[in-house]
């Protein structure tokens, strides 16, 4: 974060440069199943961020040294495309990008029913195609969004947002200029059913009453806005024709059970058991399939 600048923010009427008030996100657009070769797939655009999400697996986790026998491991890679920034990007990893593909891996994993699938990885691929601050809340968006579309079973869906400080006034949905020469910046994931946060970092100053306000501004973002566009763009998938409904289900993922929901009627608590009995039904097929094999 900058901090000192000739630019002014926000003008005295608390309009920022893109013509925002204090309490307003950018336009957000979000698409599920974008790409065919994927298991799922999201493309998410935030204000002038473009960010392509794809997921493949659960598969067999390889080097084997990395699986783990009880449960399947989440491998989250952010990347930004060398043509995503102004000035070009060296192509490859580096240390922000390794520290976000950690964090974003934690917050996918904590969501996951892992226990599902031992010994497997599911590997998530995010790419920013254009960067313009507030990346990596985009690139969970899209992630979350992808892993639901791949049929995935999860507890949740995750949503990120970011609040901040620029022009000494707490404000959401940084952009490019107000990360740049702004005073804080504060990207937070969550899980909209419990109120989860999983992920949560701070750059800058703030104090305790202006963090508070930060949070409260994130996260009332994320549950009331962004994530009714994540339900939005599953319903749209998989609503498009009865193929691709059955196709949905068989898949068995989380996406499935809002396909006759409107954002506002989604009941997580209903999925998490749909998608629990779901697994426990199978579970107890798998046994009496053995037990009838023993007998014999």
């Amino acid at each position: 974060m900058g901090g000192h600048s000739d630019i002014v923010l926000i003008d005295k009427n608390g309009i920022r440069l893109d013509g925002r008030k204090a309490d307003e996100l950018r336009p957000i657009k979000i698409e599920a199943g974008v790409l065919k070769r994927a298991d799922g797939s999201a493309y998410v655009v935030w204000g002038n961020n473009m960010v392509l999400a794809a997921v493949y697996g659960p598969r067999e986790a390889h080097p084997r040294h990395v699986q783990n026998s009880n449960r399947a491991i989440v491998q989250a890679k952010y990347n930004m495309a060398a043509f995503s920034v102004g000035d070009r990007k060296r192509p490859g990893p580096d240390r922000r990008s390794v520290e976000i593909s950690k964090i974003i891996s934690e917050a996918l994993e904590a969501v996951t029913m892992t226990e599902l699938f031992p010994r497997a990885t599911i590997d998530v691929y995010m790419e920013v195609l254009q960067a313009n601050a507030g990346t990596r809340c985009a690139a969970i968006t899209a992630a979350s969004v992808a892993m639901a579309d791949a049929g995935i079973p999860m507890r949740g869906l995750v949503t990120g947002c970011a609040a901040g400080k620029a022009g000494d006034k707490v404000i959401l949905d940084l952009g490019q200029e107000e990360d740049n020469f702004g005073q804080a910046d504060v990207p937070l994931a969550i899980v909209p059913r419990t109120g989860e946060v999983v992920l949560l970092q701070m750059d800058g100053h703030l104090t305790q009453e202006e963090f508070d306000e930060a949070f409260r501004l994130a996260t009332e973002a994320a549950v009331n806005v962004v994530y009714p566009l994540q339900v939005e763009a599953l319903k749209r998938k998989y609503a498009g024709s009865t193929e691709d409904i059955e196709e949905g289900i068989t898949n068995g993922g989380l996406a499935n059970s809002v396909i006759n929901e409107t954002p506002s009627e989604v009941n997580a608590d209903e999925i998490v058991e749909e998608l629990a009995s779901r697994e426990e039904k199978v579970a107890l097929e798998d046994m009496d399939d053995g037990k009838q094999g023993g007998e014999q």
